[in-house]
């Protein structure tokens, strides 16, 4: 303590030095641990602290401070509030602040500084709720609820309505637990409308999905009444539907409009809607002037394509030319709120902006805007044709009207495109001069329609066989777009049709590198192929578009007739049952699974598809034979007789099967008829020697007297043979003669024969020549006049084919260039082999 003792001068004399040793004793804080005064004020109790006293304003108070030395310094305070840490009266009051600060009195010196009371460590668990309990059960019942909702709508989503409907109608269950619970323990107003209205509509929606529009409308019907639900009127617009579904088509408009009743105005696309299903109501039920009122109401104020489209159909229904003019032009002038394609076209070098349009170019937005403007054109493009020769007097003045009008809309390019529409019109009505007239047109036109329109051409001019037009429109429409699948197709069919089938497969190759999806050119790859015996890369490119054409009767064969080349027949067997699976009616089709079924020994089999095919085209005179022949051969020829007598009737300058019907008469033991029918061949058949002698044998058997009669003329005829074929081989000795001598002039004439002599006919090992028709082998199984029948079916059946689909099956598929999209008011396609692009 003496350190801090500053003893004062001896003599009153100015120091220099003097004042610097000296400090207000306030700041001295070494002896605060020792100073009483201090520690008292430190450990007084904030609770005891006394009440403040009020001083009067403008006054100080005197408040003291211990010092160093143990004394009290009087300081005076400016507010006239309590001094802090002082004694006042005896009573010692609290530090102000110092519990805010984080000081207890629990705390020991030394304590870590903890204000958040981090150091108790985690807060103790909350206190858990007793699920048992009323309010508990009915929020885990209410949850479940909301689940198996969510469950159903998911379901639904998935395709799996059956489920969905099961969920439902759990869920309703449950909520009506859910009620009856609640109204026991609380109060009603305290029950769920939200989730009771969700739990109805999901259960009406789900009955509607699965075609229980009588359980849906009575559900909806519980919503419609109950007044408590705010917005359940609009659900009349679902009950509507359902009855539209029925239809019920005045129920229907009766609840659109009661739905439209009680939709405020500020709902105005909804209340479109609703207007537009009502017009279509009136169509179905064929009121035609109230359709028309409520579309064009929708015109007048939310114009859309729909509407303008039903309206120009209203108006064709009730074959008024000038509203249909006007509709259309109403049609053209809708919005489509959609962004130039001059949008999506860099202008500069810059980066950021390239690379910003490289990212929306194909986003979802401008998917949904080329969806948009596809879905216009088809419109106007079809309006267009159903309207055209309804508002002139001729469709081609209609097309005209509707070109000028559409070239001064925003759909100018479509213009070229009803042009071409209007070739294909003409083609339709077989005016094949017109529609190459108009065609013409195009070629001063830019490159893409040049391009469509040569490859019509191209088309038309292969159809009607003129080659060499057709490779040459081929050739425009290949320079004009080098990138056109269907010009590439057509100028490989004009090579394939010339027989160089390795060029004219490389087109076909290239218009697949242009389009994989053209599938005219992997159909002609595999004709080109199967030309050049190249079988197995031919039946991959079928097989091939079979994976894309799953149901194509032409490719199903192609397939078959593939594996019978490669002398597979189970595996040909095997497809054309999958092609008679597509084509049950298909004669050529059951004809050849009869033939393969012979040739397998399977004669029951080959004779239930043989019967088939005779049964859908009874004119087939293969499958008559075969059927003619397996009669005889099982010794039932009385049935026999039906068949060749059904061969006699498609051919009748055909002898040799009304022989065969009178063989199968003499054969089943009716030589009466049998000699009727002889007689019947030699009036129209006279020289025909192999009549005359059934007609001896039979006359002879019978004790007849014409045997004599007979006999002579059989002499006479079989003279005249001789006669004749010896004419033929001093024909066939001249010629060779001739030959030999290098003369070019053509076959020399034997001295007998001169200019009138009967034609040259050479000899086939397999045939005879009657009348100058040569015979098969068929009819050489016929039974002589000494020799019993004896048949081999599987040596009577011919390996010709035709195609399922007709004469032009091994063709090669053109592609006829249509910018018209296919639609209701389509007309029939344009043949087979036409299969537009």
């Amino acid at each position: 303590m003496m350190k801090n003792v500053h003893l004062a001068p001896e003599a009153d004399e100015d120091d220099l030095y003097s004042g610097y040793n000296d400090y207000n004793p306030t700041f001295d804080t070494e002896d605060l641990e020792n100073d009483p005064a201090f520690q008292q004020a430190v450990k007084t109790s904030h609770g005891r602290r006394p009440p403040f006293t009020a001083k009067v304003p403008g006054t100080s108070s005197s408040r003291t401070l211990a010092t160093g030395y143990g004394s009290k310094t009087t300081l005076s305070s400016s507010i006239g509030r309590p001094v802090t840490a002082a004694v006042q009266d005896g009573v010692a009051r609290p530090m102000t602040a110092v519990q805010a600060a984080g000081y207890t009195k629990a705390s020991s010196r030394g304590a870590a500084f903890d204000p958040l009371g981090q150091s108790r460590g985690p807060a103790p668990p909350l206190e858990t709720k007793n699920e048992d309990s009323p309010e508990g059960k009915i929020k885990q019942l209410e949850k479940k609820v909301n689940e198996l909702v969510e469950e159903s709508s998911i379901a639904h989503s998935c395709g799996d309505l059956k489920l969905a409907l099961e969920k439902a109608k759990d869920a309703g269950r449950k909520e009506r637990a859910l009620v009856r619970q609640r109204e026991q323990t609380m109060s009603p107003a305290n029950i769920n409308l939200d989730l009771t209205y969700t739990v109805l509509f999901n259960l009406a929606s789900q009955y509607s999905a699965n075609e229980m529009y009588a359980e849906a409308l009575n559900t909806y019907q519980v919503i419609v009444k109950n007044k408590m639900f705010v917005n359940g009127g609009m659900l009349k617009v679902n009950m509507a539907n359902i009855y539209l579904k029925q239809r019920n088509y005045s129920k229907a408009i009766k609840f659109y409009r009661m739905a439209l009743d009680q939709i405020a105005s500020v709902h105005k696309e909804m209340r479109i809607k609703i207007m537009q299903n009502i017009g279509i109501a009136f169509i179905k039920t064929g009121q035609y002037t109230d359709a028309i009122s409520s579309f064009e109401h929708i015109m007048s104020t939310s114009p859309n394509l729909k509407a303008g489209f039903n309206l120009i159909l209203c108006y064709f229904a009730t074959g008024d030319r000038d509203q249909m003019k006007k509709a259309f032009q109403k049609l053209i002038a809708v919005p489509l709120d959609i962004d130039d394609d001059d949008k999506y076209i860099s202008q500069g070098d810059d980066a950021h902006t390239n690379l910003l349009i490289e990212a929306i170019k194909n986003d979802s937005l401008r998917q949904m805007e080329r969806e948009r403007k596809a879905t216009a054109e088809k419109y106007i493009m079809t309006a267009a044709k159903l309207i055209a020769p309804a508002i002139e007097t001729s469709f081609a003045v209609g097309y005209d009207w509707c070109v000028d009008v559409v070239k001064t809309s925003q759909y100018v390019e479509l213009a070229n495109d009803l042009e071409i529409n209007k070739a294909i019109t003409y083609l339709r009505q077989k005016d094949f001069n017109q529609a190459v007239e108009t065609l013409k047109m195009f070629e001063k036109k830019d490159s893409r329609v040049k391009s469509a329109a040569a490859t019509n051409l191209s088309f038309l001019y292969f159809l009607e066989n003129e080659v060499t037009q057709a490779s040459n429109y081929a050739d425009l429409a290949v320079n004009s777009d080098r990138y056109n699948p269907a010009a590439l197709t057509n100028k490989g069919n004009t090579i394939f049709v010339n027989g160089d089938y390795e060029k004219a497969a490389e087109f076909y190759k290239e218009a697949l590198r242009n389009d994989s999806s053209c599938t005219e050119a992997l159909y002609n790859i595999g004709l080109t192929l199967k030309k050049l015996n190249r079988l197995d890369e031919a039946l991959d490119s079928f097989l091939k578009l079979h994976a894309i054409l799953r149901n194509s009767a032409q490719v199903l064969f192609q397939i078959a007739s593939i594996y019978e080349l490669m002398e597979d027949p189970n595996q040909a067997i095997e497809w054309l049952m999958q092609l008679i699976s597509v084509v049950p009616t298909d004669s050529h089709a059951l004809a050849k699974l009869g033939e393969l079924y012979d040739t397998e020994g399977d004669k029951s089999q080959a004779f239930q598809y043989y019967f088939e095919s005779y049964r859908y085209f009874p004119s087939n005179i293969e499958v008559i034979e075969w059927l003619g022949a397996y009669y005889i051969d099982t010794q039932f020829c009385e049935k026999a007789i039906h068949y060749f007598e059904r061969a006699a009737l498609i051919q009748p300058t055909q002898v040799k099967w009304q022989l065969m019907v009178a063989s199968c008469y003499r054969r089943s033991g009716n030589y009466q008829k049998a000699l009727d029918t002889y007689k019947m061949i030699h009036r129209k058949f006279p020289d025909n020697a192999e009549c005359l002698r059934f007609l001896v044998r039979l006359c002879t058997d019978m004790g007849l007297k014409e045997t004599q009669e007979y006999a002579t003329k059989l002499k006479r005829v079989e003279k005249l043979k001789e006669i004749r074929e010896q004419r033929v081989k001093s024909g066939r000795d001249g010629s060779a003669r001739a030959r030999r001598d290098g003369s070019a002039s053509g076959a020399a004439l034997s001295p007998e024969s001169g200019h009138n002599s009967v034609p040259k006919v050479v000899r086939d090992p397999g045939s005879i020549t009657v009348k100058g028709e040569r015979l098969n082998a068929k009819l050489m199984s016929l039974p002589g006049t000494n020799e019993p029948y004896e048949s081999s079916v599987s040596k009577e059946i011919d390996a010709s084919y035709l195609d399922p689909l007709g004469p032009q099956a091994e063709r090669p598929k053109t592609a006829l260039r249509k910018k018209v999209d296919e639609d209701e008011f389509a007309d029939e396609d344009l043949g087979d082999d036409l299969l537009p692009e």
